[in-house]
């Protein structure tokens, strides 16, 4: 029995033990329940307490070993550990508002006799264990240990990290928990390497080294020895630094460089001139795949096509951009460009579809079948598969190699177009544990009860709720806004992160200046998915950045609101077919049984029409509608429609690259025989609730050109062919490429066959021009007025109304006295019916009342025949029109 101080009254075998029985029976018992060390029950959540779910009358203690030989063997412990003992206690208020998911677990004190022992605990294998009087092992587990980390290495929290220096480099790695790190630093171009020993300081945890002006360019990597609870023992992890400005290709290293070497900058980047900023709440953003935009684009020459350096030319999708620049586009959103794990790097490494797809019949599944064989080593994926945070992605530049300097270039080409560009970030998870968890073991992702990683988000949930990878998020933040010009970020399953955690990266880049770092920070534009599931649902370890928690602190939520009222239905519906407010329900039933007796249909309508008028105040939570109640009385699934405190806290869309595009929808919901004309009309009308609504305004690239994915409600891994971005309308729009891939679809096949069989459903150059100039038409209009921008909840309470209209209408008038030199008002008129209507506006009668100048302009005959009554006030509106009508001063 090893013995001394921190070892009373526990012991471990190092050999088999004999237990109660026939004397002389050495037979063990089998392992109970609640002893096993593959899994982590106990959490440790400060230097001083232990939390964990056990009777804390009874004996316990946390034995520790350097060696991580501690083992179950027959029901009892080996080994040679010592032990920290442990003392029945509470959990002060600050513990429970820091942990509310083990508020109900025993508190447990650490000795102070023993307190001296934590740090060296925490760099081997720990196990917390339970004991009777008698000595008998009642329970074992394995320990939680972020929460003790953020405490006992506190100060690591302002530490420098990565790479750094300028001619003499140096480099930083956060592992408290390893026994020793090494730097390996690899000859260029092989695989030969030499180790340097890097120097710990005991207060942060934190291994540096400093070399040599030669390293610069080089590869490398750390070697870091320490204890894995998932091994089982102490191993040497060869990984990649978390904070690499570089890589190589596939990752597999990282490089040392200086992000301002001429090598890593295109031309006239230090003297790049940026559009002019906008606020959030007049921001109207383009969500964009880099490859998506120029893969299928014969204008581009075939060797830039899918490239970075496509957006540094002429081609047909930045003659696209700057026309839509042009007509009030403010932002492009790029689905992620950091470094991915999911598409081979080199060129020659992919392996793309052999048949030719387009051969086979628009309703075959034959397309889906070979798009399949090939999808895990072809050039496409959405990307949602981190591996470095803060490299660009390689696979998007014609060299790895050359991936940020070109990534640059397609910042100031995007910028030279008049765009600013937003990145989408994806800090909620990481591809595998094999990207973080072998640094810290245990540390960078979030674990549940027992110990095992919590996968919510498809993957390995990141915890940015512990320190260190809170920081993480917040200096990769900082390095894409200053290092590559970036200017505006949407955060992945921001209801993931803690709240507080986003006001840190909004802080952050607030205090980002011009005159210091290059950059407006205060400028640059935060919105995410405010989603509420999972392990943290409802707050249950850290107050959330969900929606309604995000009220009054100026960052972006999507309302899924208004998407799902206008579209219909949901995004996981059995049936596609359900319809709302901008695909039939308002006069064109489909005769889908999902949408239920007529009665039923219209109070649905009635319903929808309420959650877009939520939607168009921008979500404010205490806007009063026309029924009278606030918009937060106003049920949403369980939860309040309106949840802002001010418009530019709501980012309105239809659609996304989720779930299907907005054309795939409405070819599921509208009746089938609906002819392509009102298709365009209904897709118009659809993307002007967004267009038009308060608050930033969102389209996915395509929806303007009735984009459509073969009605692939998921394409993140569905190849070039699923994920077309045609911009010359003769290949048409995407539509009756065969069936969408069957992993996702195949539930829907049914619903789907008979669609992409029916050639009236696919649309000519005629349809495509037609959505393309009326979604230019609402750009200008929403650029041209104050009236979409009031900026703040008091302006939206004060000027905006819905007058009563008629059933599948929804009319929205803005007063705009004081705000526009040239108009005292803006009426906008959303007749969804497939009739004429009537909007009787008696307040304005006797004013000088005309359509917005750029729909008088409108090649679109029908809403030129949109008509006003000075006599009477009425507004007249043909079917299937959205009318914007202003009253001159």
């Amino acid at each position: 029995m090893n013995c001394g101080s921190g070892d009373a009254g526990f012991h471990v075998s190092r050999r088999r033990p004999a237990h109660a029985g026939a004397e002389g029976d050495r037979t063990p018992r089998p392992p109970r329940a609640d002893v096993d060390l593959t899994r982590a029950r106990a959490c440790w959540i400060d230097r001083d307490t232990v939390a964990w779910r056990v009777e804390p009358s009874l004996r316990h203690a946390l034995a520790f070993s350097a060696e991580g030989d501690i083992a179950l063997d027959g029901g009892e412990l080996t080994g040679d550990p010592r032990h920290i003992r442990l003392a029945p206690g509470t959990m002060s208020e600050e513990q429970r508002r820091r942990w509310p998911h083990l508020a109900s677990f025993a508190a447990l004190k650490v000795d102070p006799r023993d307190a001296g022992l934590v740090k060296g605990a925490l760099r081997g294998q720990i196990v917390a264990v339970e004991r009777d009087a008698a000595g008998e092992l009642l329970a074992a587990t394995g320990v939680q240990l972020p929460g003790v980390l953020d405490d006992v290495y506190a100060e690591a929290a302002t530490a420098r990290l990565g790479p750094a220096g300028r001619v003499f480099p140096s480099l930083s790695l956060w592992a408290p928990t390893a026994r020793t790190v090494e730097l390996a630093l690899y000859a260029p171009g092989t695989d030969r390497r030499r180790v340097h020993r890097m120097r710990r300081d005991d207060r942060t945890g934190v291994w540096s080294v400093r070399g040599l002006p030669t390293w610069l360019g080089r590869e490398y990597t750390f070697l870091v020895t320490v204890y894995s609870p998932r091994m089982g023992g102490i191993v040497t992890n060869e990984v990649t630094d978390p904070y690499s400005l570089a890589v190589a290709p596939d990752g597999a290293r990282s490089r040392l460089v200086s992000l301002d070497g001429a090598a890593h900058k295109p031309r006239g980047w230090d003297r790049l001139v940026k559009p002019a900023a906008v606020p959030q709440h007049r921001a109207s953003i383009y969500e964009l795949h880099v490859r998506d935009f120029s893969a299928s684009d014969a204008t581009v020459p075939a060797a830039l096509r899918g490239t970075y350096a496509a957006f540094g030319g002429d081609g047909a999708g930045m003659r696209e951009l700057r026309a839509l620049a042009g007509d009030g586009l403010t932002h492009v959103h790029l689905l992620p460009v950091f470094d991915f794990a999911t598409v081979p790097e080199r060129a020659a490494d992919r392996t793309e579809p052999g048949c030719d797809l387009a051969a086979f019949p628009p309703g075959s599944e034959r397309q889906q079948e070979c798009v399949a064989r090939t999808a895990a080593k072809d050039s496409f994926n959405w990307g949602y598969d981190p591996l470095h945070y803060t490299v660009p992605e390689g696979s998007y530049a014609t060299d790895p190699d050359d991936r940020a300097k070109e990534f640059r270039g397609m910042v100031a080409g995007l910028n030279r177009a008049g765009l600013r560009v937003v990145m989408d970030v994806v800090y909620n998870h990481t591809h595998s544990t094999e990207v973080l968890d072998p640094i810290v073991p245990g540390y960078y992702h979030r674990l549940l009860d027992d110990g095992t990683v919590a996968t919510s988000t498809c993957c390995a949930n990141t915890a940015p709720e512990h320190t260190m990878m809170g920081r993480l998020v917040v200096d990769s933040v900082v390095t894409w806004a200053t290092r590559y010009k970036i200017d505006g970020f949407r955060f992945d399953l921001m209801g993931h992160h803690p709240k507080a955690g986003m006001l840190a990266v909004r802080a952050a880049l607030d205090r980002l200046t011009p005159k210091k770092d290059g950059v407006d920070g205060q400028s640059i534009i935060l919105y995410g998915e405010g989603w509420n599931f999972g392990e943290v649902a409802y707050d249950a370890r850290f107050e959330q950045a969900t929606q309604a928690n995000l009220a009054g602190t100026g960052i972006g939520t999507f309302t899924d609101r208004l998407r799902d009222a206008v579209r219909g239905g949901g995004p996981f519906d059995a049936d596609p077919r359900v319809q709302g407010f901008g695909s039939g329900l308002a006069g064109a039933p489909n005769g889908a049984p999902a949408n239920g007796t007529e009665e039923e249909r219209r109070a649905r309508l009635a319903a929808c029409t309420e959650l877009i008028k939520v939607g168009l105040t921008g979500s404010l939570r205490d806007y009063v509608l026309p029924s009278g109640r606030k918009s937060s009385e106003v049920d949403y699934n369980g939860s309040p429609a309106g949840y802002t405190a001010a418009p530019g806290e709501a980012v309105a869309y239809v659609d996304a690259h989720d779930n299907e595009t907005l054309f795939d929808a409405l070819a599921y919901k509208l009746p089938q025989r609906t002819p392509m004309a009102d298709r365009v009309r209904m897709q118009v009308l659809s993307l002007a609730t967004a267009v038009l609504a308060q608050g930033t305004a969102f389209v996915h690239a395509g929806s303007e050109r009735l984009r459509s994915k073969s009605l692939d409600r998921n394409s993140y891994d569905s190849g070039d062919w699923f994920n077309r971005l045609l911009w010359d309308c003769s290949a048409g729009n995407g539509f009756g490429a065969g069936l969408p891939p069957r992993a996702a679809n195949e539930a829907a096949w049914p619903y789907a066959r008979p669609l992409l069989d029916d050639p009236a459903l696919r649309p000519d150059c005629a349809a495509i021009n037609a959505c393309r100039a009326r979604f230019g038409e609402l750009l200008r209009i929403r650029a041209s007025s104050p009236a979409f921008a009031l900026g703040s909840a008091a302006e939206v309470r004060r000027r905006l109304s819905f007058p009563a209209s008629a059933e599948g209408v929804i009319a929205m008038h803005i007063d705009t006295t004081g705000l526009d030199p040239r108009r005292t008002s803006v009426t906008v008129v959303f007749n969804a019916t497939p009739y004429a209507q009537a909007q009787a506006m008696p307040g304005l009668a006797g004013q000088d009342v005309s359509l917005h100048p750029v729909q008088e302009r409108s090649g679109d005959a029908v809403v030129r025949g949109s008509a006003f009554d000075p006599a009477t006030g009425t507004l007249s509106v043909p079917a299937r029109t959205v009318a914007v009508f202003v009253a001159a001063r």
